[in-house]
């Protein structure tokens, strides 16, 4: 009888991985989960193989709180390459068209920051997108093309690092279900000449910066050095997925009873919403909640004892 494989060590924490290019998410996914030989681990939302930059993986615990990290706003840097469309709007795409830039530096700067507010985009068939179950990438790359209904979207900030020719580069920063190709491709469209995106780059990602991202490189020579000890150190508390949240503490009695899934009364509280929520005797951090129409604060995800 074969021995059964041990499932891997219960940690809990989250990784601000630095992923590299030519990496799907999911696969930089399973090699930081083996690196940690972690029993449970999932990511934040998907980077294109493409792209580089903070993937945050979740590990243990922590994959309850990951969907707030999806929702969260981004912020990417971006070189694009305007008079060359492609099929999946990256360089990773298959060229499809090409077309003389005559757009000035000035007219390349209106165009892009004419997005900058509330916009709706329409999903390229190369995303991740489900229809009727199946993303749209698998069906494009199937030959198939279907309807996408415009998505709202906000970008909030575009810094433009340089214009030279047909190639543009900039940061820009992005609520959560924005598509950088979308932007690249619809100012291209506006300029008359199509682009489309060369390097993408994932600054951050919600509450974290870019300084405090590591390569897997990185994590296997600290590992070398130091072993699990010194790599379980560099994961971050489950709190800081909610971090620029309010904060909201419970005495030692409500906090039992929001641990039984009870909602609880708190003195200090915002009138509505999502609230962090924590032992204030303790300093413990239990999950979150959201308050209710009568006050009470409801638990929605707690940390298990």
């Amino acid at each position: 009888m074969a021995k059964r494989r041990p499932r891997g060590r219960d940690l809990n924490g989250i990784l601000l991985l630095d992923k590299v290019g030519g990496v799907s998410s999911n696969g930089a996914l399973q090699m930081a989960k083996k690196m940690f030989a972690a029993a449970k681990a999932g990511h934040t939302g998907s980077l294109d193989p493409l792209a580089t930059g903070m993937l945050p993986i979740c590990f243990g615990e922590a994959t309850k709180f990951s969907q707030f990290l999806l929702e969260s706003d981004k912020s990417y840097r971006v070189t694009a390459k305007l008079g060359v469309t492609t099929e999946t709007g990256d360089a990773d795409g298959e060229v499809v068209k090409t077309t003389e830039v005559t757009a000035t530096a000035a007219q390349i700067e209106d165009a892009l920051m004419s997005f900058v507010g509330n916009i709706e985009q329409i999903p390229s068939m190369y995303s991740a997108i489900k229809h009727e179950g199946v993303p749209l990438y698998k069906l494009a790359r199937e030959g198939k093309t279907v309807e996408r209904k415009p998505r709202a979207v906000t970008i909030y900030d575009i810094r433009i690092l340089r214009i030279e020719g047909d190639e543009l580069e900039f940061e820009v920063d992005c609520s959560k279900g924005t598509y950088v190709r979308s932007l690249v491709e619809d100012t291209g469209e506006k300029l008359g000449c199509g682009g489309h995106v060369t390097v993408l780059r994932r600054l951050s990602a919600g509450p974290y910066p870019t300084d405090k991202m590591l390569t897997l490189e990185q994590l296997g020579n600290i590992k070398a050095e130091g072993g699990f000890e010194a790599i379980d150190e560099l994961l971050l508390p489950l709190s800081t997925s909610v971090a620029d949240w309010p904060r909201v503490e419970l005495g030692d009695n409500a906090a039992y009873y929001i641990q039984q899934g009870q909602p609880v009364m708190a003195s200090d509280r915002p009138a509505d919403g999502w609230v962090s929520v924590y032992q204030a005797s303790s300093g413990e951090f239990l999950g979150v909640g959201e308050v209710l129409e009568d006050g009470r604060i409801a638990p929605r995800r707690l940390v298990s004892n």
